[in-house]
């Protein structure tokens, strides 16, 4: 019997508790788009003290919750489909408060990336954690996954970002965690375990983010490369002369989509098997003319093919595109997605030996390759053909995710470097933990959420 949600219609403003099945639909799923979604209903808290109301009636009445953001994870990770009450942050979205002297803001959970981003720029600030989600991702869900994107070679995950919490616990518990200290030695920080919980543990509600100094003049390379075996020269090469804000790598078939979905030219006069984007903050004529002198000894070396570089900040948004654009130009293909790492170093081995794994497995499948290479992190991306049903292709690909997952535990990588584990990735999380580590994890799910009302079924 389904449970009564009355109590909840007086816990919350009116119109905050949605079961339509136009609404159960849209935010029921996030874009895995591989499940069946049957949520019993949508609630909206608007204050943290709701959402605890909330997760002690779920307690009281055996009602399991699952978090949700902006929905725009790739794991499964926001999937309500067994009848789980969702818990909507969008109207949790205020900017509260902002410290010039500690160059930090503090905002609710349901607050959109792009907001943080523009909210920093009109203090002079800069916020650099971006992704091509950051219009529709939300902070509580990007700290929740602990998200990456582009600049993470130089300003680090989510994580580094995130000086404190607040927190609402599976038992119902509200936490202030760290309370936007720089400097705190008091045994156990706890902020650490949310970040990344994927609300397996419990709600963030509220987040003190720190901001940066932004840059002041970012320039782009765009570069053609012959071959894999260039990406990690180039990046030393680069790295020893420059600071890199960014070094992305994509495949020749993820330009040819990208240009075929937005009549776009290609970039560079030299077709190659590869590419790489890379960025950096020219302070001053010298710092160009370094970058300039790398990519002339680099094309000597016959690491590069061909090349551009940005003569405007308009040129260097142009240039993004190519990069930037890969995953909507998919989308309408529904690709099977892996987001695995490893150590930078062993990048080139790595993605040589998936490489053949793909074409053996895959011989009749489009695959499209990108990521941010400069951190190790890659996008393995396998396109479902038009005649072939979702299911029967969803199989195929988990049929050999296996190979490339023992691969990845070979080199002591990871099966998801930033979207999660979910539902998606959650029978192969041995490959990345060991058995004590995952014991360990569910002894601390058992004490933030004794009753299992928290996100079950994601992650463990």
């Amino acid at each position: 019997m389904p449970a009564d949600l009355s109590p909840l219609d007086h816990l919350l403003d009116a119109q905050c508790l949605l079961t339509d099945p136009d609404s159960l639909q849209h935010y029921g799923k996030d874009w895995t788009n591989y499940y069946q979604v049957a949520p019993l209903a949508i609630a909206f808290p608007k204050s943290t003290e709701q959402v605890q109301a909330i997760i002690q009636w779920a307690n009281v009445n055996q009602v399991a919750i699952v978090p949700s953001g902006g929905r725009t994870g790739l794991s499964g990770g926001a999937v309500a489909s067994n009848g789980e009450l969702v818990l909507a942050l969008d109207k949790m979205n205020q900017i509260l408060d902002f410290n010039a002297a500690t160059k930090s803001l503090t905002c609710q959970a349901g607050v959109i990336t792009e907001q943080i981003q523009e909210y920093a720029s009109v203090q002079k600030l800069y916020y650099p954690v971006d992704f091509a989600s950051a219009g529709s991702s939300q902070i509580g869900g990007n700290i929740a996954t602990n998200a990456g994107g582009i600049k993470v070679i130089k300003y680090g995950m989510t994580r580094e970002r995130v000086q404190g919490l607040t927190v609402v616990t599976g038992k119902g518990e509200i936490l202030k965690l760290n309370k936007g200290l720089i400097k705190n030695a008091t045994g156990y920080d706890f902020r650490h375990l949310f970040i990344g919980s994927e609300g397996t543990l419990g709600i963030i509600t509220e987040a003190t983010i720190a901001l940066c100094r932004p840059p002041e003049n970012l320039t782009v390379l765009l570069l053609a490369i012959p071959g894999l075996s260039s990406l990690m020269p180039l990046l030393e090469n680069f790295q020893k002369n420059l600071d890199l804000t960014a070094y992305e790598f994509f495949s020749n078939e993820a330009l040819s989509k990208v240009m075929a979905a937005h009549s776009l030219t290609s970039p560079v006069a030299e077709k190659a098997p590869f590419y790489c984007l890379l960025e950096f903050d020219a302070i001053s004529e010298a710092e160009l003319e370094k970058a300039l002198e790398v990519f002339e000894n680099s094309m000597e070396q016959g690491l590069i093919l061909d090349g551009v570089i940005s003569q405007s900040q308009q040129q260097a948004q142009d240039l993004w595109k190519y990069r930037e654009y890969i995953s909507e130009a998919i989308a309408h293909q529904k690709p099977y997605k892996n987001d695995i790492a490893v150590t930078p170093e062993k990048i080139t081995d790595f993605l040589t030996q998936v490489d053949a794994i793909v074409a053996a497995k895959y011989p009749e499948f489009e695959v499209i390759w990108f990521g941010h290479i400069g951190d190790g992190n890659l996008h393995l991306n396998i396109l479902k053909p038009e005649k072939l049903s979702n299911e029967d292709f969803v199989a195929q690909c988990e049929q050999v995710s296996p190979e490339i997952f023992a691969l990845l535990e070979k080199l002591e990588g990871t099966i998801s470097a930033e979207h999660g584990v979910g539902l998606l990735k959650k029978p192969y999380l041995h490959f990345s933990r060991s058995p004590t580590e995952i014991a360990l994890m569910k002894s601390i799910k058992q004490v933030f959420d004794p009753n299992g009302i928290m996100n079950p079924g994601k992650l463990l």
